[in-house]
């Protein structure tokens, strides 16, 4: 196990920390030696998004401390969806399409966690949630909660006014399920996550109690807001997503070094695994410079996602897009037959097309903005045509904003 700091203490110094059941307890629990902690991720998507990242972090930084992370993928809760932090009922997925998501965020948090190497756990609660008999349960695991109690907590009361299912209203005892199975087969003595998950978590650590007369502990990280309030991993386009066909590394790696001048020192400390020294170091940086620190930012969050390459390549096409500097083939490239241009696309189509805008409404925005270029020629209207003569040498380059780029190559 590693001999440097207390975990708590890189949770605390690193700012994840939001609630905890016991400090005191829970910094001797870590101190004793090595622990299984476990966070749970809902299947609902086939790719988690740049919002689960402090979960994932927080799994990172347990098992390079020494400890064994568990990451339950909910395969079981999954088919009820969980209610807090949402104001309407989740649309059920089928049990096919709840294993396909399974499967894809499990490979997906493969790259940040040691599965192979077992010194991180997989596991999906179907295995015992699946099984249930409901009247056994009722009887076994129902009794000992209170609906009074269940009632106070946050989640349910936000759900309350616009209706809350009697089958959203049972996952806080299938996730405090969840915790004793885990407490019962892994020794699994802590639960992490969302501040929402706080009524949860506590569940989870009293049905321990109850059952097994046994003491577990539960921490929660702060739920993430840019420093302009919105809701982190959201942008324009939509979500910023971790699998790769779903958002290019490219994209990613331009998310990161996109972010708020406000937000760097915080997301440094979240998003990275630079030692605290660096973290500070690149956090004092200031004007001009702090693009540096937004840098590294990018550079090690696209790293810990997607790999070393692909994150130099991103580096490498970003410093291409907007330097001059570096290697064209690195950035976002579109192939086009060179037919097409010979009577004219529509420049907004060809937007839309590439991605630099998710739809005509929005190109017209940045079009009436003066945002908008095919290499130096400004767009000022949707009806205008990219041709032939704006290709140099068989390239031409849009721009929108002073963010993005994307590069168009003639064929034929």
């Amino acid at each position: 196990m590693s001999m440097g700091k207390n975990y708590f203490e890189i949770l605390k110094e690193r700012g994840f920390l939001k609630q905890c059941t016991d400090e005191e307890a829970v910094t001797g629990l870590l101190q004793a030696g090595p622990v299984s902690a476990y966070i749970g991720f809902d299947p609902t998507a086939r790719s988690l998004h740049a919002g689960t990242l402090v979960p994932i972090m927080a799994l990172v930084h347990l098992e390079r401390a020494g400890h064994t992370p568990i990451a339950v993928v909910g395969g079981g809760t999954g088919l009820i969806g969980d209610p807090s932090g949402k104001t309407e009922q989740r649309q059920l997925l089928s049990r096919e399409d709840l294993r396909l998501n399974f499967d894809a965020i499990r490979a997906q948090l493969g790259k940040f966690l040691d599965f192979a190497g077992g010194k991180s756990l997989a596991v999906d609660n179907a295995e015992w949630i699946e099984p249930l008999n409901y009247v056994a349960f009722l009887r076994d695991i129902g009794r000992h909660f209170s609906v009074n109690k269940m009632l106070s907590y946050e989640a349910y009361k936000q759900r309350m006014e616009k209706g809350l299912s009697f089958v959203e209203f049972n996952y806080q005892l299938l996730q405090a399920y969840d915790f004793l199975q885990l407490y019962q087969r892994h020794g699994c003595r802590l639960q992490m996550g969302g501040d929402d998950q706080w009524g949860n978590i506590v569940a989870g650590t009293d049905l321990i109690r109850r059952v097994e007369g046994g003491q577990a502990h539960g921490l929660t990280f702060p739920l993430l807001a840019t420093a302009t309030g919105e809701k982190m991993g959201k942008t324009a386009k939509g979500a910023v997503w971790l699998d790769a066909d779903m958002m290019s590394p490219y994209d990613y790696f331009q998310y990161w070094l996109n972010v708020d001048d406000r937000d760097v020192s915080r997301f440094l400390g979240l998003f990275t695994v630079l030692p605290m020294e660096e973290v500070r170091s690149l956090s004092a940086l200031q004007g001009a410079k702090v693009r540096a620190a937004k840098q590294a930012l990018a550079f090690e969050a696209t790293r810990l996602c997607h790999g070393e390459d692909a994150a130099r390549k991103a580096r490498d096409g970003a410093l291409a897009a907007f330097s001059g500097e570096g290697c064209l083939d690195d950035m976002p490239t579109t192939t086009c037959d060179r037919g097409e241009f010979e009577s004219g696309v529509r420049v907004n189509e060809l937007f839309v097309r590439v991605g630099l805008v998710s739809s005509k409404g929005q190109a017209a925005k940045l079009f009436a903005g003066g945002g908008a270029f095919v290499g130096e020629r400004r767009i000022k209207d949707h009806n205008e045509m990219v041709t032939l003569a704006d290709f140099l040498e068989g390239e031409a380059m849009l721009k929108a904003g002073k963010k993005q780029r994307h590069r168009l190559i003639l064929r034929g």
